[in-house]
């Protein structure tokens, strides 16, 4: 997958955005709940996770001699946290089912959905144990990746042959078996270019949470990215707030009103933010705490 000759433009503008959704456009084909009908109400969860424990981060000389520097895999760890985090889910600390897991491209995230995947369908408790999907679809976005610069990817510069991932069927080969939504259209078709701005990336965060909540209004949603995209789940739905630490297989919880007129058009609450400081690993404060 090679990143564009230009930077990727947000995908949708509120305006824009908001037309489609009166207009019953954008909205996936697949739904676990039944088709709303008209003037129903409907509450809409989105979960927001970072991927688990980085073998770099534990490692530092994992990288010398790595083939893909830049996509470094989970440690034994960060299995098992994000499938004990995937465990403590499906044991409902938060009350409500996940219909679709959407991943980023990156090793560490489709290793850590993978994880929580199995720890929310295996029928037996183990680690490991054999699963089921249960209806449960997982896919891969690309707006969901890590920022693409030296700020957070530990290489000098990008791939000399442009090329940071195999194929997308060897992305999704990581993925559970039978999990995979292959008729998904990814909201970015390409990765931003390389040397991405922050200010981008955030903007690129919160622009991808909103386009897959509406592209599938009828779903409660597990996105698996990066600690900054967690960020931007709080700081960009909650007013005053900075975030101090995003802790590995930390996660956000976000829940909207829907109003649908029909089966296909609707219309949105903004979404709250649920999660409390440190209930989750992630750690923030507001501005007047901070001046205080």
């Amino acid at each position: 997958l090679a990143p564009p000759d230009t930077h990727i433009s947000l995908f949708l503008s509120s305006r824009r955005r908001e037309r489609e959704r009166e207009q019953g456009l954008g909205m996936g084909d697949y739904s676990c709940w039944p088709p709303a009908s008209s003037g129903e109400v409907r509450v809409q969860n989105v979960v927001v996770m970072r991927h688990g424990d980085r073998i770099d981060s534990f490692e530092p000389t994992w990288v010398v001699h790595a083939e893909r520097p830049w996509d470094p895999p989970l440690t034994e760890d960060g299995k098992t946290r994000a499938w004990s985090t995937g465990r403590r889910l499906r044991a409902s600390s938060l009350g409500f089912p996940i219909h679709r897991v959407v991943v980023s491209p990156f090793l560490r995230c489709l290793q850590t959905a993978r994880e929580v995947v199995s720890a929310l369908c295996a029928p037996e408790t183990a680690q490991g144990a054999p699963i089921d999907p249960c209806g449960l679809k997982v896919s891969i976005e690309l707006g969901l990746c890590e920022i693409m610069s030296r700020l957070t990817i530990r290489v000098d510069g990008a791939p000399k042959d442009g090329m940071w991932f195999p194929e997308i069927s060897e992305l999704q080969a990581v993925l559970p078996t039978g999990s995979v939504d292959h008729s998904v259209e990814r909201v970015y078709p390409e990765l931003p270019h390389w040397e991405e701005p922050l200010k981008s990336a955030r903007e690129r965060y919160q622009n991808v949470i909103l386009a897959l909540a509406d592209k599938y209004p009828n779903e409660n949603l597990l996105l698996v990215t990066h600690g900054e995209g967690v960020e931007v789940s709080v700081c960009a739905f909650m007013e005053g707030v900075e975030i101090s630490a995003v802790e590995f297989c930390a996660y956000s919880q976000l829940q909207r009103k829907i109003f649908f007129k029909d089966s296909k058009a609707f219309t949105a609450e903004e979404f709250k933010v649920l999660t409390e400081n440190g209930q989750t690993g992630i750690f923030f404060y507001t501005r007047e705490q901070e001046s205080s």
